[in-house]
C-alpha cells in the first residue's frame, strides 16, 4: 500500500503516462470540461484542494520544465496571490499568454486535474522536462 506521495490511483496513473515534453493541466473549479482530455477531478468543496496544493504535490515527484498561465491571471489577482504562484513555480520557466491561446493548448495535454480552487485564471499547463 502506498503511504507517501500521491495516493490517488487515477492521478498516479495519469502522472506515469506523462513523458518528456508532454503537458498536464491543473485547473480551477470553474474551468470547462474538455471532451477527449482525461480528467481527474479532485475537487471536494469550493477551495479544496487548491491549484497550489496540487502543484506542490506534483512537483515533489514530477519534473516540470515550463508552466503556462493566462495573462489574465496577472490582471485579475492581487500581488500576494501572484507572488504565491511565482514562488510555487520556482525552478520552472513561468510563461503568461492570453487566455484564448492558453485554452488552445489544453486539447494537446495528456490529462487535466480539476481542483476546487476559486482563484480567477489559476489554471496552469505544466510541460514535463
Amino acid at each position: 500500500m502506498i503511504i507517501a506521495g500521491i495516493v490517488n490511483p487515477r492521478l498516479q496513473s495519469l502522472l506515469c503516462r506523462v513523458r518528456h515534453t508532454n503537458s498536464l493541466v491543473i485547473a480551477d473549479v470553474g474551468f470547462p470540461s474538455w471532451p477527449g482530455v482525461e480528467t481527474v477531478d479532485l475537487s471536494l468543496v469550493r477551495g479544496v484542494p487548491t491549484v497550489l496544493q496540487v502543484l506542490e504535490a506534483l512537483r515533489a515527484q514530477w519534473q516540470c520544465g515550463e508552466i503556462f498561465m493566462a495573462q489574465e491571471f496577472v490582471e485579475h489577482n492581487d500581488r500576494r496571490t501572484r507572488a504565491a504562484f511565482a514562488k510555487a513555480c520556482v525552478g520552472a520557466e513561468l510563461r503568461f499568454e492570453p487566455h484564448v491561446d492558453f485554452k488552445q493548448r489544453v486539447p494537446h495535454a495528456i490529462g487535466l486535474i480539476r481542483t476546487g480552487d476559486p482563484i480567477q485564471y489559476a489554471n496552469m499547463i505544466l510541460v514535463s522536462a
